[in-house]
């Protein structure tokens, strides 16, 4: 699959080369493509197959367009691209938007929401915004299964990013698809209780894990 990752950093660099390695056609979008520093960064994900272009030249080649730039700059980046470029396209956002002081800057919505509104005809599915990028590509490096977590309002367009996860290592009962795009508001404001975790555990590779009751156990309503 033809996939493009906007945004430089750790997560993209990792969402980049993991699904490089599983084989798919990836670019990497870039405001400074040709800058000698950052193609010395990511010199491994160039000798791994993966290509440096613009951001509007990943958004083009992509069949699945990442959003794993800053959230507090992600519509306006999405903007420079354009909602022709974008309309039809499964994005795959994976941003969460933190203000200078580690608040979040969409504290109402999500960003995910906003992205949705702004480009209503580009399929916007959100994930991954409850786990640190070394669980995303590894979710066999922890102790037990995890979860992660879908929503959008495009049942196609989940069902091609939970392929992707599948190219990651995640298994089918690991995902859960939490309904449309309103439902991305509970996965970026976990990033709250994220951080207080990180901080009791001094870890960030952790998991979340959603258990149901036993069998026969349930009470109807909570």
């Amino acid at each position: 699959m033809r996939i493009g990752i906007l945004g430089t950093g750790h997560v993209g660099q990792a969402l980049a080369s993991a699904w490089a390695r599983a084989g798919h056609d990836v670019v990497i979008g870039s405001r400074r493509p040709g800058d000698p520093e950052l193609l010395a960064k990511l010199e491994g994900l160039l000798a791994a197959g993966a290509r440096i272009e613009d951001s509007a030249a990943a958004a083009a080649h992509a069949e699945v367009l990442v959003n794993a730039t800053p959230g507090t700059a992600s519509v306006a980046l999405l903007r420079t691209i354009g909602a022709p470029a974008l309309a039809g396209k499964v994005l795959l956002d994976v941003a969460v938007g933190f203000l200078a002081d580690g608040t979040l800057s969409h504290p109402v919505v999500s960003l995910g929401e906003e992205i949705q509104r702004a480009f209503p005809e580009t399929r916007v599915v959100k994930t991954f915004s409850t786990i640190d990028r070394g669980v995303m590509v590894a979710p066999d490096s922890l102790e037990g299964p995890s979860t992660v977590f879908l929503s959008g309002e495009d049942a196609e367009a989940k069902q091609v990013v939970h392929g992707l996860l599948a190219d990651l290592g995640w298994p089918d009962d690991s995902v859960l698809d939490l309904g449309g795009i309103a439902t991305a508001r509970g996965q970026e404001h976990f990033a709250d209780l994220f951080v207080a975790v990180a901080r009791a555990t001094g870890t960030y590779e952790f998991g979340i894990r959603v258990v149901l009751p036993a069998a026969g156990q349930g009470v109807a309503g909570g």
